[in-house]
């Protein structure tokens, strides 16, 4: 797929590292599936692992973590 930040690469299947705010907490999950751009390094995450991640996500923000780092499991 051609990128939509670069426009000029295209992406192939790899592993990103998310990381995502919210007020005073701070969560990274590692090796997450996604395409990513061979140019400028955007990702883009399909349907079912954004999903998981978010959903990560909101229960390490529902215990109101400071940093946390997770890996993603499939």
């Amino acid at each position: 797929m051609k990128c939509s930040i670069c426009k000029t690469g295209t992406t192939r299947p790899g592993k990103t590292t998310v990381t995502l705010q919210r007020g005073g907490s701070v969560l990274v999950i590692r090796d997450v599936p996604a395409e990513i751009c061979e140019d400028c390094g955007e990702y883009y995450l399909d349907e079912i692992t954004a999903r998981r991640v978010y959903a990560d996500a909101e229960q390490g923000f529902s215990r109101h973590v400071e940093v946390e780092i997770q890996r993603y499991a499939a």
